[in-house]
């Protein structure tokens, strides 16, 4: 799936599907927006992302 230069915003992506669903996105080209409750678990699902 190609996603370059498009925008997805990933709700509950701190963990499990959403998590599973932003690192996927972010492989295919996107630029992600991590959003979820728990801010610590979703910092660290960012950082994944960044590398």
């Amino acid at each position: 799936m190609e996603l370059k230069n498009k925008v997805a915003i990933i709700t509950g992506g701190a963990s499990g599907l959403g998590r599973a669903t932003a690192i996927r996105y972010a492989r295919s080209g996107a630029n992600v927006i991590v959003a979820d409750t728990n801010i610590s678990e979703g910092k660290k699902t960012a950082e994944l992302i960044r590398g």
